[in-house]
């Protein structure tokens, strides 16, 4: 029996101070990660996570590696608790964090991944400048089709992920996805909520990087998952290192697959979520998916309290 699922947040989950519940539980962890990030990165990256300001910590080339740190760190933390998974997944920019829990990737190597895949996709942005916003309250065929009516009166827009029941991403030129909005609120969607992942994610507009992408994730030493691993990409299982290859490469241009990521851990067996990481978005989300699973968050030393507690109480009984 699998039982519990850890789960680790992408891009937008960033704030300034994240990690300083985490680093005043384990203070040693600022060496074992942070610094040694600082150095393989050559930028203050634990002075932004911890200091800010925001308006540079939510550059995708900042907040990307800083939102893997916490994630690691908190997971870190929580396996010298004794808190382990029995399955992982991540949200988009989490599943390099979700790679590393499973083996797949060592963090040094899922760090500079993740730093090359943020400076990526500031050039397309600066090219070509992106947005990215939740449509809430419409299903996901109807605000794709929506997406492709605006598209097909110029400019580019597609929906680029499935968060849950009733919560569609779209991503695209910034004027397209505001057409997009406006006509997703015409259509009867209760909000449209721009997300601070900005840029154009999950969409075409990134397939030009694609191919340099791809270069380093050739390079890059994979391994066979130890711990059973669910892409957010597909919503299936992967298995090899190979597939992860294929997954993180998707993963740049397809749409989250969040729904069916969540469906099948709770089908391997999963009934309790553990987010891993900064904020708690992906806990709101699988309350969603899956209303019977026991979900808790480690974004604060509170949650963080409560979430050792209920394992601890849990294996007393």
């Amino acid at each position: 029996m699998i039982g519990t699922a850890f789960v680790f947040p992408g891009q937008g989950s960033q704030y300034v101070g994240m990690d300083s519940h985490l680093l005043a539980q384990r203070p040693d962890l600022a060496d074992a990660y942070y610094r040694t990030a600082d150095d393989l990165l050559g930028i203050p990256l634990s002075r932004l996570a911890r200091q800010g300001p925001a308006r540079d910590l939510d550059d995708p080339a900042v907040s990307q590696p800083a939102v893997l740190l916490t994630s690691l760190v908190t997971l870190d933390l929580l396996r010298g608790l004794g808190i382990e998974p029995g399955i992982v997944a991540g949200h988009s920019l989490g599943e390099y964090t979700a790679l590393v829990a499973a083996d797949v990737l060592e963090w040094t190597d899922a760090l500079a991944l993740v730093r090359l895949r943020g400076e990526l996709v500031a050039t397309v942005d600066d090219r070509v400048p992106g947005a990215t916003a939740a449509v809430l309250g419409l299903d996901r065929a109807r605000v794709a089709r929506l997406c492709a009516e605006v598209a097909a009166g110029g400019g580019t827009v597609e929906a680029s992920g499935d968060n849950g029941p009733g919560q569609t991403v779209i991503s695209g030129e910034v004027a397209a996805v505001a057409r997009a909005a406006a006509a997703a609120l015409t259509a009867g969607a209760s909000r449209v909520v721009p997300l601070k992942a900005g840029g154009s994610f999950h969409s075409r507009l990134l397939r030009g990087i694609e191919a340099e992408f791809t270069e380093a994730l050739i390079a890059t030493p994979f391994r066979d998952p130890v711990v059973p691993l669910v892409s957010s990409t597909t919503g299936a299982r992967i298995t090899t290192a190979a597939e992860a290859v294929v997954a993180l490469r998707s993963q740049l241009t397809s749409p989250v697959r969040w729904t069916g990521a969540v469906r099948a851990l709770g089908a391997a067996g999963a009934d309790r979520f553990v987010e891993v990481g900064p904020g708690r978005a992906l806990g709101g989300l699988i309350r969603r998916i899956a209303p019977d699973a026991r979900v808790h968050a480690t974004d604060n030393a509170r949650q963080l309290a409560l979430t050792q507690h209920a394992f601890t109480t849990t294996a007393a009984v």
